[in-house]
């Protein structure tokens, strides 16, 4: 295709992706609407530099609101045709956040009586997730589904069990390589198994091979799996295009850098107006909404519409809405009001703020002329950042009208360098609209409470003490839950499983390998000493006087049995200690959360791991936490219970309930920067996370599987009596806590050091992480595990594919080395990883594939 096209009116423009072309050589390739549809801009991303930007999307280039919500409708009534009247009035509508969120609405809108739920990246109080899935290539990766109705993902099944599940129909703005959404149809689909689904999409972007591999997906699933589009082509890319784009990037970024700052104060006058949104109807698709919610809706509209007409001044001709990241639908639907309100008398845009980072190049082949940085204004669970406005500045409206949802009214918003400012600074009126934000009241509890279980202790479950650990767990180990590794690895990223369902078999190590743990504790007891002392006396600083220690089994549970000794040691203190459950996606064990506020106060419990990586397990903690106390808590009460944070313990202010959980974690090494409770953030070797249970009081990990865990049980796992001829628990410990008198000394040193300075998580890691993902080609967060003790975990429990390792990392990794070795992994040297080294699971697993050992490994 040309770099110019011919629009309707015969005349040739510049198509907005020239000057991406010109400079990389990159082009579109495909049917005559698609540079219509796209233009090309560039981001600083290791894995791909260009963006294909769209005009009709209505998130980074202003469009006609009727333009946007038609190419939706349009494609939501295409569905409609493909189904048939019948089977489309009885599909449900899944989009995807943030930037399908107004498109998959109004492609629902097309089916005329679909219900819609859009993915969110934002944790609301209360609501229970239905799911959620990682999204690698994207700026923020995880997704939450959080409907209202638990059903509706359900299909819409009849109670009486005799029809088939509804046809699900999944809305992104574009699909390029379908990761993302056969990940998302292969997680319901385990749950929810369904007949059809649809793909429905602005442009089909992808290569010969992603087109067979959606016909190989179907027939693995055994559903019909339809794709609606309204263009497709390929992107051509020449070779080496990714280092350059990455260097012309830099080289742009380093030029506009000596310009003028753009926070300027704010001239234009910003007005609050009153939209009287239906208070039955909800703000967007995050909780689901209904045929009814829409009836309501269009029915409000003209009335709003009316108000922001009546609040703009009367000279206003060029007019933009614009809507704030997920909230994409409301702010669009008020758009097409307004423009139906105003008519000839003025022209009316839509657009977007967005989390994504694209660079700005004021040049008419470029799709992102300007931009606009503010800081996020809605409390993002991701912590604080930049947000963005493209194409706002320079384009001559003379209002703006923002419209952003209650809980994304905060003084950030309002602040001299907030998004009201800038916009000011670009336009003659704002005018702000906030749509009250929807969030569905908590279930309250209605039944008696259940009897809890007890503890388990030593010598009956564990070789622990039993004054050492309270495991609130149940015991399993008269089920066989034991699996071969490879076929695990294989169900687990098929979907067909999750990994809490079935436990790997159990390393039993070489006698080289033991020598080598003991060779390794030696070297490293006093270490492991000093930063066991550090963080037990950061606790008992900052939530003392008597902890409540609850490590995560089981890696957390050798850490929480050191810190006890340490405080029994140092301060005679004799502190609880139990190991609770938490799994990756499912959360925690909330009848052991149960257990614990029943026999301590919630406020004292201070949760201990062993290690950070990414910082999953942190993240999953914490909204397990959020989710547990807005349900109600251990009291079944209707509403939150709140919970302090490591300063505040008299809780929330506010707050007329008890404190609850504190959700942070304190931990024996921090390399990621995850937490702010830690005994050191060197990335180092741990010999706790050379081996599994014969380190761990003959533990396995623990399991979560609906037909062994009930609402009233713990988790499960089970206790390797046969394994106490190797066991090294003891050994462990005792070879720790003869090191502690020596280390004492430099254990108050450090403490006092880190009580006075600011450990602020900075999740570096988690950025590592994305890096690696998107560079190695793998686009799944969860199957990289960077560090020594997750690193040693992929090597004994998953089926790696390769290790990266940091160049002179040295002799922290000569057990990762040896493992390497005798599963027949490489090990890669690398230079700038901010941990020793991580392992790789790669995501496309194949089975007959061996390893120099004979051993499974992965596909290339």
């Amino acid at each position: 295709m040309s770099g110019r096209v011919r629009r309707e009116e015969a005349v040739d423009v510049v198509w907005s992706g020239d000057w991406v072309a010109e400079r990389l050589g990159v082009a579109l390739e495909g049917d005559g609407e698609l540079q219509k549809l796209l233009g090309l801009a560039l981001r600083r991303n290791p894995k791909r530099a260009h963006l294909l930007v769209s005009n009709v999307l209505g998130k980074h280039v202003p469009q006609k609101p009727s333009v946007v919500y038609g190419a939706g409708y349009g494609l939501g009534e295409r569905v409609r045709a493909l189904l048939g009247a019948d089977d489309a009035r009885r599909a449900v509508v899944l989009g995807y956040a943030e930037t399908a969120t107004g498109l998959g609405h109004a492609v629902a809108d097309g089916l005329r009586d679909a219900p819609y739920l859009h993915s969110t990246r934002r944790p609301v109080a209360g609501v229970p997730q239905a799911g959620g899935f990682e999204e690698a290539h994207s700026h923020a990766t995880s997704h939450l589904l959080l409907p209202e109705d638990p059903e509706l993902l359900g299909g819409g099944a009849e109670a009486s069990g005799g029809a088939e599940a509804s046809t699900l129909v999944l809305v992104d703005d574009e699909f390029s390589t379908g990761n993302t959404v056969l990940n998302t149809i292969r997680a319901l689909h385990a749950s929810h198994p369904r007949e059809r689904y649809v793909i429905v999409a602005l442009v089909d972007m992808r290569s010969a091979g992603d087109r067979d591999r959606l016909t190989a997906f179907a027939a693995e699933i055994g559903a019909r799996v339809d794709l609606v589009t309204r263009s497709s082509g390929t992107v051509t890319l020449p070779e080496g295009v990714l280092e350059r784009g990455q260097a012309l990037v830099a080289a742009q970024e380093a030029e506009q850098a000596g310009r003028a700052d753009e926070a300027v104060a704010g001239v234009a006058p910003v007005t609050r107006i009153a939209l009287d949104w239906p208070a039955e109807v909800p703000d967007g698709g995050r909780h689901g909404f209904t045929p009814a919610h829409r009836a309501a809706l269009e029915a409000a509209l003209p009335g709003m519409a009316e108000r922001i007409a009546g609040a703009l001044d009367s000279d206003v001709r060029r007019v933009l809405v614009l809507g704030f990241e997920e909230l994409m639908y409301a702010p669009l639907r008020l758009g097409t009001a307004l423009e139906a309100v105003l008519g000839a008398d003025a022209e009316v845009r839509y657009s977007t703020t967005t989390r994504s980072p694209v660079l700005a190049v004021d040049d008419p082949g470029y799709a992102i002329r300007t931009r606009l940085v503010f800081p996020a204004h809605d409390d993002p669970a991701d912590g604080p950042g930049d947000r963005y406005a493209y194409n706002v500045a320079g384009a001559g409206f003379d209002a703006v009208v923002a419209v952003v949802d209650s809980t994304a009214d905060t003084p950030e918003l309002h602040a001299p360098d907030g998004l009201l400012a800038r916009l000011a600074a670009h336009t003659g009126q704002v005018l702000l609209a906030v749509v009250p934000s929807y969030a569905p009241l908590p279930v309250p509890h209605t039944q008696e409470p259940a009897v809890l279980p007890e503890p388990l202790r030593g010598p009956d479950f564990s070789s622990y003490a039993p004054e050492d650990v309270g495991w609130l767990l149940q015991d399993l180990s008269h089920t066989e839950l034991e699996a071969p590794t490879e076929e695990r690895e294989e169900a687990i990223q098929s979907g067909g499983a999750h990994y809490a369902e079935s436990l790997p078999v159990e390393y039993q190590p070489s006698a080289e390998y033991q020598a080598l743990f003991t060779a390794a504790l030696d070297a490293s007891a006093a270490r492991i000493a000093r930063a066991v002392g550090t963080v037990t006396e950061t606790v008992l600083a900052e939530r003392g006087p008597r902890p409540v220690l609850v490590s995560l089994a089981r890696a957390g549970t050798p850490v929480g049995v050191l810190m006890r000794h340490w405080a029994r040691h140092r301060h005679g203190l004799d502190l609880p200690h139990y190991a609770i459950s938490i799994v990756r996606g499912r959360g925690i064990d909330a009848t052991a959360l149960r257990w614990l506020a029943a026999h301590h106060d919630p406020a004292d419990v201070v949760f201990v791991d062993g290690w950070t990586g990414k910082g999953a397990i942190t993240r999953e903690l914490a909204a397990a936490i959020e989710e547990f106390e807005a349900s109600g808590g251990p009291g079944g009460s209707a509403g939150p219970v709140g919970f302090a944070g490591p300063a505040d313990s008299a809780g929330p202010v506010g707050s007329s309930g008890p404190v609850g959980f504190n959700p942070e974690i304190a931990v024996l090494a921090d390399p990621g920067g995850c937490v702010r409770t830690y005994g050191t953030r060197e990335d180092f070797l741990i010999p706790s996370a050379c081996l599994n249970s014969t380190v761990s009081g003959l533990i396995s990990r623990t399991v979560l599987r609906a037909d062994l865990v009930g609402p009233d049980d713990f988790h499960g796992a089970k206790f390797y009596r046969e394994l106490a001829g190797s066991d090294v628990s003891g050994d462990f410990l005792a070879a720790v806590t003869a090191r502690f008198d020596e280390v004492a000394d430099q254990v108050d040193a450090e403490t006092k050091e880190l009580l006075a300075a600011d450990r602020a998580p900075t999740w570096e890691g988690w950025a590592a992480v994305e890096r690696i993902s998107e560079e190695y080609g793998i686009h799944d967060v969860n199957l990289v595990k960077p560090g020594v003790g997750e690193t040693t975990r992929v090597l004994l429990r998953r089926v790696p594919w390769k290790i990266l390792a940091k160049r002179g990392a040295g002799a922290d990794l000569t057990h990762i080395r040896l493992l390497a070795e005798q599963r027949g992994v490489p090990v890669e040297e690398v230079d700038d990883l901010p941990y020793s080294c991580v392992g790789l699971i790669h995501p496309r697993f194949t089975r007959g594939a061996t390893g120099a050992d004979g051993k499974a490994v992965q596909g290339a």
